[in-house]
């Protein structure tokens, strides 16, 4: 078995965080594990309002012991890690046991929330983890966290972007636009990798239940890697496996609803 792993937080609704990071490994037929620097709670008596917890140090470290010591992996994806000692064991570990294939989604919201969780630490990611990643996978908002371009409203501002973030180090730039670009109609998502641009588009899937889609796909990415693909065909892969999950979307209560990574069986992927 292929061995890979999540650092990131758990989502308590089971949508998103190493929740979704664990569905999408295991439809990758990939041996997963997960290090959570925090748990993410919903609150059903107050409008589903989010709370962060994180993990005590000691016990993060000591679940990355287990994973990089104590077992070995192929390939490593980190989501929301949520404190400044979360974010410098990432970069010990995945340093010390030179992991190439490290995948860094620099989830810096709860969905939900258009203010970033913390600049400085959004600052510390950038500068410690951005180096080390193989690509990184950051949503509109976040690539202007990354790059400083705070309003990203066209494809070309995308591509500014991506200069910018592969300019502090990372090797490959993700940027999901979704369909969230002023006039869009269709989803648009761009790859650059230092030299070159790629567009891959698709088709607009409407739904308001995305829960879950941004780690899905870092996920994917991850463990694309894992599986020996290129950077180009574990991207173009991850957008075909995230919409297959999107096309079985549900309501999992009034406020929120994710994907269905199982609803790839229906026109197998990997075939």
């Amino acid at each position: 078995m292929i061995r890979i792993a999540t650092i990131a937080g758990s989502d308590a609704s089971g949508g998103a965080g190493l929740e979704a990071d664990l569905k999408t490994f295991e439809e990758y037929g990939l041996y997963g594990m997960t290090a959570v620097t925090l748990i993410a709670t919903m609150d059903p008596n107050n409008n589903w309002e989010h709370g962060v917890f994180p993990v005590d140090e000691k016990i993060l470290k000591a679940q990355l012991e287990t994973i990089f010591k104590g077992v070995g992996v192929t390939s490593v994806k980190s989501g929301m890690l949520g404190t400044f000692y979360a974010v410098e064991l990432t970069r010990e570990y995945i340093s010390t046991y030179k992991i190439k294939n490290y995948v860094l989604d620099p989830v810096m919201v709860c969905k939900g929330n258009d203010d970033a969780l913390n600049p400085e630490l959004n600052h510390s990611i950038a500068k410690k983890l951005l180096p080390l990643a193989k690509i990184v996978t950051p949503n509109l908002f976040e690539a202007g966290q990354l790059s400083g371009e705070k309003e990203i409203l066209s494809v070309e501002r995308m591509k500014e972007a991506a200069k910018i973030i592969a300019g502090n180090g990372a090797a490959n730039v993700f940027i999901k636009s979704g369909s969230r670009l002023p006039g869009a109609t269709e989803a648009i998502d761009l790859l650059y990798d230092g030299s070159n641009f790629e567009l891959i588009k698709s088709p607009v899937i409407k739904t308001n239940w995305t829960h879950g889609a941004g780690c899905t796909v870092s996920a994917a990415i991850a463990a694309g890697l894992a599986r020996g693909l290129s950077v180009y065909d574990a991207v173009v892969l991850a957008k075909k496996f995230i919409i297959q999950s999107l096309n079985g979307c549900f309501a999992l209560n009034k406020w929120v609803g994710p994907g269905n990574p199982t609803n790839w069986r229906k026109n197998n992927l990997f075939a």
